[in-house]
């Protein structure tokens, strides 16, 4: 059975290291769908498992973007992993 696009964003992101980022675009890119950054945005958005590390995916102009635990706490853990 394939893997849903949403599953493979996650794992996708599940696997960026501790003080690495990566775009929403390259993760779309990783994830086979290189055109759908924005759905990996909104994928992102819903998620709240703690194992997986979303504040870690940035956009593409350098901005951090937004974080559904709001845009205060990905940046603070952004510099506590010394990704910025």
């Amino acid at each position: 059975m394939p893997m849903n696009f949403s599953r493979r964003v996650l794992n996708i992101v599940r696997k960026i290291p501790r003080g690495k980022t990566l775009t929403y675009k390259e993760v779309a890119i990783r994830a086979g769908k290189p055109r759908a950054y924005r759905v990996v945005g909104n994928i992102l958005n819903k998620n709240y498992d703690p194992k997986i590390p979303c504040h870690r995916v940035i956009r593409s102009d350098g901005k951090i973007g937004g974080y559904n635990r709001g845009t205060k706490n990905k940046l603070s853990l952004l510099k506590k992993e010394k990704a910025i």
